[in-house]
């Protein structure tokens, strides 16, 4: 087969988007290296959240390349980034565990690595000199503050990014590489004096605009936490929530609106994860769960941290405001 060799950085830009496209990407967008100044606010924002200590038992989190993106790849100058919408036409079935959205599918990680990867080598295939990496949320990188600077969204009060026509149900990928690309004008922040998300946040884990307090927010708690035991004030917030929690983003306008519905194959939800109740989670061995989890980024949860998530639930109660 004869590719198409792109004369110029322009026309190389606009391929290599399309490309991403055809991957089933979409927002898709380019930033250069070392960004704009507002990501060097991020960088300075992550330095005060950790040193808050807002990221409780991740401590990969204060690795120093995600303050340098180029130590990722030598001589980096730019990165594609893209989004992969989640937001499928199902619903999640009354009076069961809930399970976060974005984990219904297939592991995103390996999705988003081998699609990217193929863009990666037609990349490779029109520039043979430039070498190239794949990011995703696993990689040291501030994969939401690249992805605001390369267009494709805001990050949002609640520290998820939105895009205009897809919300916020998306997860990102990067492809850092060594050639000079023509980037996209930078996000604009488009929240507003909308607080939807902070007055809804059962454990006030939205400190303020932006911040997540780690220590109180569901999320963590049901994936990270490594305890025999959630906090107490954790459980008292938890509702049905057994593994991540969706309600910030629930209540966000720009998830209320009408929103494209992803036929991917890759995002559609296992049907055990919209019917699991308690006594399934509860009752279920390790190997029952391993084969369950196999292909999916829910893998992080290990069986008896399943278990303590839905022995702490308390089913049919929504989640509460509850002060710490």
């Amino acid at each position: 087969m004869v590719v198409k060799i792109c004369a110029n950085q322009d026309q190389l830009s606009h391929e290599l988007k399309e490309q991403a496209k055809k991957q089933g990407f979409d927002p898709v967008g380019i930033a250069r290296f070392p960004g704009s100044d507002r990501l060097q606010l991020r960088s300075a924002a992550l330095q005060r959240w950790l040193k808050a200590g807002h990221q409780a038992d991740m401590a990969w989190m204060a690795s120093s390349q995600r303050q340098q993106a180029d130590q990722l790849l030598e001589g980096m100058t730019s990165l594609l980034a893209v989004g992969l919408n989640y937001f499928v036409n199902v619903q999640r079935a009354p009076g069961k565990l809930l399970v976060a959205r974005y984990a219904w599918g297939r592991d995103y990680h390996r999705v988003i690595k081998q699609r990217l990867r193929r863009v990666g080598r037609w990349l490779e295939q029109q520039r043979p000199n430039c070498r190239w990496k794949i990011c995703v949320d696993t990689a040291p990188l501030l994969d939401k503050a690249w992805a605001e600077e390369a267009g494709l969204g805001w990050i949002g009060k609640h520290s998820n990014l939105i895009n205009t026509q897809r919300g916020s149900w998306m997860v990102l990928g990067h492809l850092l590489c060594t050639e000079p690309l023509t980037p996209d004008q930078p996000a604009k922040s488009l929240c507003g004096k909308c607080q939807s998300c902070l007055e809804i946040c059962p454990t006030e884990a939205i400190t303020e605009p932006f911040v997540i307090d780690s220590r109180r927010c569901l999320a963590y708690h049901t994936i990270e936490n490594r305890n025999p035991d959630l906090p107490e004030n954790i459980v008292r917030s938890l509702g049905d929530w057994v593994a991540g929690c969706d309600i910030c983003q629930d209540v966000c306008p720009w998830n209320q609106q009408s929103l494209p519905h992803s036929n991917d194959p890759d995002v559609q939800p296992r049907d055990w994860l919209l019917k699991l109740t308690r006594n399934q989670a509860l009752s279920w061995s390790d190997t029952t769960w391993s084969e369950q989890l196999r292909g999916s980024a829910l893998k992080r949860i290990k069986p008896w941290m399943w278990r303590r998530n839905a022995a702490s639930t308390q089913t049919n109660k929504p989640p509460t405001l509850q002060n710490n």
